[in-house]
């Protein structure tokens, strides 16, 4: 077998001669840039015309504009993925052997993978797009099956500089001009750091990571995993593989990635634009539906109440209810007859209205049926001149305009901050409907949302319909309009500053924008939309899902193919058959196909062994992957003095900088923040709670108070196993000695 290349001398000349590949693929792009330079200039040329806005366009016009557009969109489009920063992009080798020889007599092939696929002047192949399927036996190759590839080499690149190679041999007899050196790709890969961004694995992606990347596109494909096994990474390939495989179907339609965090989304916000796709919408569940940003987590027991389907029927109720202050009774005079409707037959007639429609289009329903519910007390003349009458009434329009009033979702969830309208819909013990009311008391009070939050605003959107304009009303022939916000007929407002200034307020906000002081406006700033639906959902950590969250998701996946990331070993999430339930309707009776990831690629094997220990105690049938890499350093586990432990947490932290280059995490409790935050200084160092560390990973963690993680998180001890796999080299934990539990770990 070939020897591995040792010799510096070896190493540059093979460096050199990759560099001269990839020069010559970057002056390809050059090229090519200019082209697009050219087709833009050519689209902003049609179009043009020397009529100075008299008359109409003709049609010849019409179509010089239409060309424009396309061929500027086509030339934007082209460029901006030209111009993009590629890590790497060319980052493969394939050295082939074929059975049969090419037109040249020779039976060897020579093929780069790369981001995106480049061609020369002769339209020859320099760079083959990693989704192509020319592309495949560079991930599907191994010495048991080598479909033909001699060796397979990794292109260690910064910028458009080569500075590294490492190579994988596929044949135990190769030719004697096949150089090998290195030792292997994913070995080099592994123990590089971690920085503050998860990195795409295009170069190293193993077969088994392969088959689920380019699996079909039909129905629901699950991806499971135990911790560091690169579930959220392989499933951020497969939706660039979807999107370059049925481009229309998927870019039109749109793909979806929700995670379980803000910090999620912006870990992950740079691997499908490093793989050529911008055009994904990265979503947390707090920012699922539009209009509503929400990072702040209830407290556990809150959100099961929010989270589990028993809140649907509090909901279903809800939307039922009259708006709070409005009127109680309508009195009114029609057709020279009295009109007197008290609150039973108010209610009977929303009630009615509510069986057929959704609150917010039901507005003329509701009309008629008061004029119906009137006539039976009249029953004098002409049925339908009377009813005619009742509805061109001014008083009924103003009452109707209070009673009947168009409703945001928002706003109708926070009735619920009202106790005892809570403990009147039923459905919740009274603890529960408690603390449910306590929750919006606080949402006034702080002028935020809760992730849980987001669900059932979505929820209630569905069931009230989008809200709708009333009719206008009738004004007088000379009476002025008082204009509250002027930007809505496409004008400025104008208004003196305290300088004496002139300052402009145009719609969206001014130079001068203000955020409101008042939390509700900030509740309910903005508007809500309806529920976009898209051609592909991929949920990363779906284990953390509520039932409620998974009805928010199905909504927007009525249509659509899913990729499904999780591990039930690390569920935030304690009823997992209730949300398995709401999961299921969310997919329908799409066929399912799913693919199991068993190597633990990030944690060093003494990390995760502590680890596992401490899930296979409490969940015996935790998925436990094998850990391929060893670093000869166990966790550090120490005991010491609440008083201090945050000085601790420093000199540790001191510490293990000094050991990792890329990031160092302590991950502790809310209740430690507050004295932790002074002490967790520097770019390298992060202080993070445990939830929001889901899918992310570090160089090195420092772990404060197990025990309080475990207290405090959902899922508990579950909690505790994500915290302590977060690290790929480094591990320490810190455990406060006037904690009752003894040991890492603990019960619930």
């Amino acid at each position: 077998m070939t020897d591995v290349v040792s010799t510096d001398r070896e190493v540059a000349a093979q460096i050199a001669a990759e560099q001269a590949h990839v020069d010559r693929v970057y002056d390809e792009l050059g090229k090519a840039a200019a082209r697009v330079e050219l087709v833009h200039a050519e689209g902003m040329s049609r179009g043009q015309t020397d009529r100075r806005g008299t008359g109409d366009p003709r049609e010849e016009e019409l179509a010089g504009l239409f060309e424009r557009d396309a061929l500027v969109y086509s030339a934007s489009k082209r460029r901006a993925s030209l111009e993009h920063q590629h890590e790497g992009l060319v980052f493969g080798r394939l050295d082939l052997e074929h059975d049969v020889a090419d037109e040249h007599g020779s039976t060897r092939e020579v093929r780069y993978v790369g981001r995106l696929g480049v061609r020369d002047d002769d339209y020859e192949p320099l760079v083959v797009d990693w989704r192509a399927p020319a592309a495949a036996p560079f991930y599907r190759a191994t010495p048991v099956d080598p479909q033909g590839v001699l060796r397979r080499r990794v292109l260690r690149c910064r910028g458009e500089q080569v500075v590294g190679v490492e190579d994988d041999l596929m044949v135990t007899d190769p030719p004697e001009d096949v150089v090998v050196v290195g030792d292997g790709a994913l070995m080099a890969a592994l123990t590089r750091s971690r920085g503050a961004q998860m990195r795409d694995i295009v170069a190293t992606i193993q077969q088994h990571q392969d088959e689920a990347i380019r699996a079909s596109a039909r129905g629901v494909t699950e991806i499971t995993g135990g911790p560091g096994t690169g579930k959220t990474v392989v499933a951020l390939h497969r939706a660039a593989y979807l999107l370059y495989s049925d481009r229309r179907r998927f870019e039109g339609g749109g793909v979806l990635v929700v995670g379980p965090s803000a910090a999620y989304t912006a870990y992950i916000e740079r691997v499908l634009p490093s793989l050529g796709e911008d055009s994904v919408v990265l979503r947390s569940l707090g920012d699922v539906l539009a209009g509503i940003t929400a990072t702040r987590l209830d407290p556990p027991a809150v959100a099961a109440t929010k989270g589990s389907l028993r809140i649907r029927r509090v909901l279903s109720r809800l939307v039922r209810e009259p708006i709070p202050g409005s009127p109680t009774q309508l009195r009114t005079f029609v057709g020279g007859h009295a009109i007197r409707l008290d609150l039973a037959a108010l209610d009977r007639a929303r009630a009615q209205v509510l069986r057929h429609h959704h609150r917010n289009a039901g507005y003329d329903a509701a009309v008629e049926a008061l004029a119906h519910l009137a006539w039976e007390q009249v029953e004098q003349g002409e049925r339908e001149d009377f009813v005619d009458r009742f509805t061109d009434s001014g008083d009924v329009e103003a009452f109707m305009r209070q009673w009947w009033a168009p409703v945001d979702p928002r706003e109708m969830l926070l009735w619920l901050a009202d106790e005892e309208l809570v403990r009147r819909l039923g459905g919740l013990p009274p603890e529960a409907a408690a603390d449910l009311a306590a929750s919006y008391r606080q949402a006034l009070e702080l002028g935020t949302w809760t992730v849980a939050d987001v669900a059932l605003v979505d929820d209630l959107a569905a069931r009230l319909g989008p809200p709708v304009d009333l009719p206008s009303e009738d004004r007088g022939f000379f009476e002025i309009e008082e204009l509250d916000d002027a930007s809505q007929y496409g004008v400025s407002a104008l208004r003196v500053g305290a300088d004496g200034e002139t300052v402009a307020a145009a719609s969206g906000g001014s130079a001068r924008s203000r955020v409101s002081t008042d939390p509700r406006e900030r509740l309910l700033a903005g508007r809500t939309g309806e529920a976009e639906e898209y051609a592909h959902v991929l949920v990363d950590e779906a284990q953390d899902l509520s039932p409620m969250q998974w009805r928010m998701l199905g909504r927007r996946g009525r249509w659509a193919s899913w990729t499904v990331v999780g591990d039930l070993a690390q569920a935030s999430w304690d009823d997992l058959r209730e949300a398995g339930q709401a999961r299921e309707e969310a997919f329908g009776t799409a066929p399912r196909q799913a693919f199991h990831m068993d190597t633990n690629y990030r944690n060093a094997r003494e990390i995760f062994e502590l680890a596992a220990r401490v899930i296979t105690e409490h969940v015996p049938e935790a998925d436990i992957p094998e850990a391929v890499r060893e670093t000869g350093h166990d966790p550090l586990e120490l005991s010491v003095s609440s008083a201090t432990l945050p000085e601790s947490v420093a000199e540790t932290v001191a510490d293990l900088c000094g050991e990792v280059a890329g990031q160092v995490a302590v991950i502790a409790p809310w209740s430690w923040h507050e004295r932790l935050r002074p002490v967790v200084t520097g770019d390298q160092v992060v202080l993070i709670d445990p939830l929001s560390t889901k899918g992310l990973e570090y160089d090195a963690t420092v772990v404060v108070d197990p025990d309080g993680i475990v207290a405090e998180s959902p899922g508990g001890v579950r909690a505790l196993y994500v915290v302590l796999t977060r690290a790929a080299h480094r591990s320490a934990i810190l455990r406060p000695v006037d904690e009752s539990a003894p040991g890492v770990g603990g019960g619930r």
